[in-house]
């Protein structure tokens, strides 16, 4: 009886039961998880060489990348796949550095847009050598270019899957667009 009252009343509706994975599964599974976690770390730590974290060089390298150095705020958030208030702090972060700014969307006046500056331009060709250097030793050297292209294709597969069952859902309301992928 007393743990009733802790756990509350018990169901008697059978649960479903979960398709297990198998121990190669498994396998499987937890080394994605290891070394997606090392390999962020490993990216984090080499770009901390420029004082930016990865997270923080992603939004100015889509940026740099983007027509006229501009994105739209919600845009860039489902590009860089983060939260909209994340992404605003975020650009806060930048705009004291003097790397960003934000202005009114060119097309409708309604949005805001993050825009490169000069000086984040200079920022970023300096950030990418390392960058590119990093993800070279931790990721693509790592492997035979079969394996590598392997992989892209199977975070591709996995990214449509998500967008496509709407599981990309955003905690602030929001949807991450599959047509920005």
């Amino acid at each position: 009886m007393v743990e009733r009252e802790i756990l509350g009343p018990v169901s008697t509706t059978p649960a479903i039961e979960p398709r297990w994975l198998s121990a190669q599964e498994q396998h499987a599974w937890r080394a994605y998880l290891r070394g997606s976690r090392l390999l962020e770390a490993a990216l984090d730590r080499d770009l901390q060489s420029h004082g930016v974290q990865l997270s923080e060089y992603e939004i100015i390298s889509m940026l740099s990348e983007a027509p006229g150095r501009r994105l739209r705020m919600s845009s860039l958030a489902d590009l860089v796949v983060q939260s909209r208030s994340r992404l605003t702090h975020t650009a806060a972060r930048l705009e004291r550095r003097g790397w960003v700014r934000r202005e009114s969307c060119l097309e409708d006046r309604r949005g805001v847009e993050l825009v490169l500056t000069e000086e984040g331009w200079t920022a970023v060709q300096d950030m990418a050598r390392v960058h590119v250097e990093s993800v070279r030793r931790h990721l693509v050297d790592t492997m035979s270019p079969q394996l590598f292209a392997a992989l892209g294709t199977a975070m591709d597969a996995i990214s449509s899957a998500i967008l496509s069952s709407g599981a990309a859902q955003e905690a602030d309301g929001g949807t991450v667009d599959s047509t920005l992928r």
